[in-house]
C-alpha cells in the first residue's frame, strides 16, 4: 500500500519511511508559521493532546493553547526529526528556540509520540519538554521568521 496524499501537507497512513518523514516535515513547516488556526486543522475535531503537564481537548483548544503559546515564546523557531513509526504512528524528536518577555533566551528539547486517523489528522500527540536556559549567543537557529527552515538551515541530526 501506499500512503494516501490530499493536497501539500495531507499524507495519510499507513506511513512509510519516505510519507513519515515528510509528515513530520509538515508539521514542522506548519507549527514554525506560528499560525494556530493553519496548526489546528492537522488535528481531529476531537484531538487529544498531553503537552507537558497540560491536557488539550479539539482544535477549538488546540488553536487557544497555540496562540497563548506563541504569545509567550517569541522568536519561536522549531526543527523535528523522525525517530520511529508504524503504520498510523509516528514518534519524533524536536528541538527550539524562543525568548520571554524579559528576553530570557531558551532552548526546548523534546519527544512526542502522534497517532493519525485513515484521513492523515493527528487524533493524539504526547508532548515531554524540557526547557534549558541559553544566552543568545548560543542560538543556533537563524532564519526569518515566522516562516519554515530552509532545506540547507542543520535541522536536529546535525546540530549538537
Amino acid at each position: 500500500m501506499t500512503p494516501t496524499t490530499r493536497g501539500p501537507s495531507v499524507i495519510a497512513p499507513p506511513f512509510t519511511p519516505d510519507s513519515a518523514a515528510q509528515k513530520v516535515r509538515a508539521a514542522e513547516d506548519a507549527w514554525n508559521s506560528r499560525d494556530p488556526d493553519r496548526v489546528a486543522l492537522a488535528y481531529t475535531e476531537d484531538s487529544a493532546w498531553r503537552n507537558r503537564s497540560e491536557f488539550v481537548t479539539g482544535r477549538d483548544e488546540i488553536r487557544a493553547f497555540l496562540a497563548g503559546k506563541w504569545a509567550r515564546e517569541h522568536d519561536y523557531r522549531l526543527a523535528k526529526a523522525l525517530w520511529a513509526f508504524t503504520e498510523d504512528r509516528i514518534a519524533v524528536r524536536f528541538r527550539y528556540e524562543w525568548h520571554d518577555d524579559a528576553g530570557n533566551w531558551f532552548r526546548s528539547y523534546g519527544n512526542e509520540l502522534w497517532e493519525f486517523d485513515g484521513s492523515g489528522l493527528m487524533r493524539r500527540r504526547e508532548a515531554s519538554i524540557n526547557d534549558v536556559p541559553i544566552r543568545e549567543q548560543d542560538r543556533t537557529f537563524f532564519w526569518p521568521a515566522p516562516g519554515p527552515r530552509p532545506a540547507d538551515h542543520p535541522g536536529i541530526p546535525d546540530l549538537r
